[in-house]
């Protein structure tokens, strides 16, 4: 009885859309089908393929999700709030990537996702921090010396030199966010991280980091950039900043980073001002958070934040060459509009990319490029296989639903868990008058 209530909750979403879109686009629109369509493919054909395709990747990733993000528990949850905030992320998710795959645009509803799982990650975070701590915004010395800290991947690239040169944790955090049964604690992260790694490398950046949401959210407002030329040197800065933060994590077995630059924590914690040196700290975060966030986002329609700052980035580009995904473009049929070089959100794709056939090593594989290119040059590419001929064209196409089904689980997995808890608090507080349990 079990497996059969999952195999109909897990088909249930991708069956009503699938059923919906056949019914508008063959019976009401009449159509003419057709068996796949391209992402710049602007007939008003049914793609048939489209969405077979679709309800076969999204009924897979849903079933993994269904355990994954605790879907199976709301038979047994008497709380109301938690079965409909967990039914509705779990529709949310699902329709998405159904969407994606349907309509082969990767990038406008990836993007929705992310800005999401951002803005829910934090309403959450705060409110874990208040019923665990009685505040938020800030932590105490009491909760450093405890490892109250929770732990993010920004911390990774300082922990792991120390841990493996003189064997300490600098940054021994101890979780609080636990809704759907994420730890996060060093260990959990660091398994978090090398899993996400193997599978999408910088992929991370644009498909699982619960921070990058805040610059693709700022980046969107504008139709058009104030802000068009950028220096493309400045690209070694976060390189620079990693190897400055891994010795001085080292040197000083601290974490450096997270104690004097985070941007985000002007939207998670800092140290608890009371002294000088707390307020300095506290306004460098809260300077870096507006400008490279908030300010130069909305003014240049780019991530600045990923592309001139992160170290963690940094690390996460040197990290990918394990992994077996990347884009690539095919030179034989680019048309040199150059609207990928004008669109990247991280300055990845230059002339010099056109001609060699690949973006650069920080391109975080979000897949804009991919949809804008209007000869449909560009592509998810397996490192080691074919780069021409008809076997190539084959290959890509595989490869294609190969990576969005590993991105699907987890983006899924990660950001699906943050905004079914986003909208608990929600629902918390419409029911309640506050966003606080109890």
């Amino acid at each position: 009885m079990f497996w059969l209530k999952t195999i109909f909750i897990v088909c249930l979403i991708p069956m009503i859309l699938t059923l919906f879109l056949f019914i508008k686009n063959k019976l009401f629109l009449k159509h003419d089908l057709i068996l796949f369509k391209l992402q710049n493919d602007n007939t008003k054909k049914f793609p048939i393929g489209n969405l077979i395709l679709a309800f076969i990747i999204v009924s897979f990733v849903l079933f993994s999700l269904y355990f994954t993000l605790g879907i199976y528990r709301i038979w047994s949850l008497s709380n109301i709030i938690k079965i409909i905030s967990r039914s509705l992320g779990y529709i949310f998710i699902g329709s998405f990537f159904f969407f994606i795959i349907y309509h082969n645009r990767i990038h406008r509803y990836r993007a929705i996702i992310f800005i999401l799982v951002a803005a829910f990650f934090t309403l959450d975070f705060f409110c874990d921090l208040y019923e665990a701590r009685g505040h938020f915004m800030y932590y105490t010395y009491e909760d450093i010396i405890q490892g109250e800290i929770p732990t993010c991947h920004i911390v990774i690239p300082q922990t792991v030199i120390p841990a493996i040169l003189k064997g300490i944790i600098i940054f021994p955090g101890k979780g609080i966010y636990n809704n759907i049964g994420i730890d996060f604690t060093i260990g959990s992260m660091i398994i978090i991280w090398l899993s996400v790694s193997l599978a999408l490398g910088k992929g991370w950046c644009s498909w699982v980091c619960f921070w990058g949401g805040w610059e693709e959210g700022f980046s969107s407002i504008k139709k058009n950039p104030f802000l068009k030329k950028f220096n493309y040197n400045l690209k070694w800065i976060p390189f620079a900043l990693f190897t400055v933060i891994a010795i001085t994590s080292l040197l000083f077995i601290a974490p450096v980073y997270c104690w004097w630059l985070c941007p985000f924590k002007g939207v998670s914690e800092y140290g608890q001002i009371i002294s000088p040196i707390n307020l300095i700290q506290a306004i460098i975060f809260i300077i870096i958070f507006l400008t490279l966030v908030v300010i130069l986002p909305i003014l240049s329609k780019k991530r600045t934040q990923c592309t001139f700052f992160c170290p963690f980035g940094a690390f996460q580009s040197i990290v990918d060459k394990i992994n077996i995904f990347t884009v690539r473009i095919d030179t034989e049929n680019c048309i040199r509009c150059k609207r990928c070089i004008k669109d990247c959100p991280v300055l990845s794709i230059t002339e010099k990319s056109l001609e060699k056939g690949e973006p650069g090593f920080t391109c975080i594989k979000c897949g804009k490029c991919i949809d804008i290119c209007p000869k449909n040059a560009i592509f998810y590419h397996i490192k080691g296989t074919p780069k021409k001929g008809k076997i190539s064209r084959i290959i890509a196409f595989a490869t294609r639903y190969v990576f969005l089904l590993i991105a699907f689980v987890f983006m899924g997995t990660m950001g699906g868990g943050m905004i079914i808890d986003g909208l608990y608090r929600i629902f918390l507080f419409i029911a309640t008058g506050s966003f606080i349990e109890g």
